[in-house]
């Protein structure tokens, strides 16, 4: 069950204290996109987004788009928000993420993985062995693959929940 344990859990990205991350010695955030920087219908990425990967990039950040969406619906938010992207994931398989780490100058723990899917990106950093950032969903509209997946995750968190490992709503650094 450790395994969809995030490291940490926040509302959502304006929310994560990246200075601790910083301090932790994190340097690389591979971000999803889908409900965690955009909402389901959105085609490029809101200003305050703009603003936070600015930011975030100023502080020394090294940042990815990590999707399971296509390229196609990648790229525009990547070209907008000038970082680099990985699309068609696979999420929860860690094979493309692992390989830009083999590539990448960053060690495992150098890198946080910040998503909304517990079943996707918590446990996909949990078995390659990173950081991993579990934020609420920004919208309830879904592709209807992840609506799947989100009952699966809700009998999981209540499995979480009663063995005090987890507790949706309980946001903790």
């Amino acid at each position: 069950m450790e395994v969809y344990v995030p490291d940490i859990y926040q509302e959502n990205i304006y929310k994560i204290n990246y200075e601790t991350l910083l301090s932790r010695g994190i340097k690389c955030l591979l971000f999803d996109l889908d409900n965690t920087i955009a909402k389901v219908k959105e085609t490029l990425p809101k200003a305050a987004v703009k603003e936070l990967f600015d930011n975030l990039k100023r502080k020394g950040f090294k940042i990815l788009i990590t999707s399971n969406s296509i390229k196609a619906r990648v790229k525009p938010f990547a070209e907008e928000l000038k970082v680099d992207y990985i699309s068609s994931c696979k999420k929860p398989h860690i094979e493309k993420i692992d390989e830009f780490i083999k590539s990448s100058k960053f060690t495992l723990d150098q890198i946080a993985i910040i998503g909304d899917s517990m079943m996707d990106d918590v446990v996909c950093g949990n078995t390659i062995g990173i950081t991993t950032v579990l934020l609420d969903q920004i919208s309830k509209m879904e592709f209807p693959i992840a609506r799947l997946k989100r009952i699966k995750e809700k009998r999981i968190q209540k499995k979480l929940r009663d063995k005090n490992l987890f507790t949706k709503g309980r946001y903790y650094v």
